[in-house]
């Protein structure tokens, strides 16, 4: 599958570190093709999949309690622009400064049993591997926030409908809420509506966000550009949540009036732990719930990431069949793509520093890489 944050990678776009060379890809599904002697839980065959991180302290708190992707141990391993440095853990040392995880983007990936997933049958192939980030993406802050136990009293609103956006209308439904789709004009509402949406609220009708005041127990706000996310802090009932998914580059504005107003709450959230995104994987199954997908080659990644960059793609997620992935593969360039453009993040770090193309002469000199 492929991700928002992908793109958002590939471009340094956030302010963390950056490694290169980068091979993306956190939506992984596949099938087991050879295990370690020590493997217990998965056999030769077996339909899998890996989702956003492949390692975690796994003896903290949080980890204990199954929370690994908020680990504070050792923090969380991403599955890939992540950098492993413990000499213990190293299998191939392919970086300056230790071993560089590569992603799903490949013919194959290798991963410690613990943070392998098992799909279930009725999940076609094609369509498991956005479950694995937009999917539990969107899960965890429905059940964590009530929207689970909620059910049919509960009114939850989706911020955006892009890829976590149609999988967030999807699950809420099935857990029995009344679920709203606000999103930029209505070339949009009728996907929303398709995807089981019950009202659309167009955020650029200043009337339609007056009438949706006080309306919502939770607001999943998924979108990943920069927007103006105190306008929707109104939208909440007393008690309410606003939570935010997507990850936009740029810090926003909040006032304290915004909160203390009928005692709403801002929140975030990040995936889930593995257990949860079992979880979830059962829970689509039981419930035939699967992303809106769009089959790609490997060529055209650069054009699905040009469709991600300017709000193209609709609701669908875009899947690369890994299949077409050959050597000697020439990638097809999207005319539209004009790379001096890219933004990196201020705070972003390049490694090997070389590797950040847009550099100026008179840029600052980055720091060091943090310890964690």
């Amino acid at each position: 599958g492929v991700c928002h944050s992908d793109l958002h990678q590939v471009r340094g776009e956030w302010p963390i570190p950056h490694f290169f060379p980068m091979v993306p890809g956190h939506e992984v599904v596949g099938e087991v093709i050879e295990v370690g002697s020590e493997v217990k839980k998965y056999k030769k065959g077996d339909r899998v999949g890996v989702g956003c991180m492949v390692d975690s302290c796994k003896s903290c708190d949080n980890c204990n309690k199954d929370l690994e992707q908020y680990c504070i141990g050792s923090g969380w391993t991403g599955t890939y622009n992540a950098l492993i440095k413990d000499e213990a853990k190293i299998n191939i040392k392919n970086h300056s400064m230790g071993e560089n995880l590569y992603g799903g983007y490949s013919t194959s990936i290798t991963v410690r049993e613990d943070f392998v997933l098992k799909v279930p049958g009725n999940i076609p192939q094609e369509k498991a591997g956005p479950l694995l980030c937009a999917g539990i993406t969107v899960y965890s802050p429905l059940v964590h926030f009530g929207a689970k136990k909620g059910g049919e009293g509960f009114h939850t609103a989706v911020v955006g409908f892009g890829g976590l956006g149609h999988m967030a209308v999807k699950i809420a439904k099935a857990m029995g809420n009344t679920v709203t789709v606000v999103s930029r004009g209505t070339k949009k509402m009728e996907a929303a509506k398709a995807c089981g949406a019950d009202n659309y609220v167009n955020s650029k009708d200043s009337k339609e966000m007056k009438a949706a005041t006080n309306k919502f127990d939770l607001i999943l706000n998924t979108v990943a550009a920069n927007h103006e996310v105190r306008e929707y802090m109104a939208l909440l009932k007393v008690d309410g949540t606003m939570c935010m998914l997507g990850i936009p580059p740029e810090a926003f504005k909040m006032m304290a009036f915004d909160f203390i107003f009928q005692r709403k709450r801002l929140a975030g959230s990040l995936i889930g732990g593995i257990k949860e995104t079992q979880e979830m994987l059962d829970f689509c199954a039981e419930h035939k719930l699967v992303p809106d997908t769009e089959m790609i080659n490997a060529k055209d990644i650069n054009k699905a990431y040009h469709k991600l960059s300017v709000g193209a793609n609709d609701a669908s997620r875009y899947v690369i069949d890994m299949s077409t992935l050959k050597e000697g593969l020439k990638v097809e360039e999207e005319p539209k793509i004009d790379m001096s453009s890219w933004k990196p993040h201020a705070a972003a770090m390049f490694f090997p520093p070389e590797s950040n193309a847009h550099k100026k002469p008179q840029d600052k000199e980055q720091s060091a890489l943090p310890s964690v």
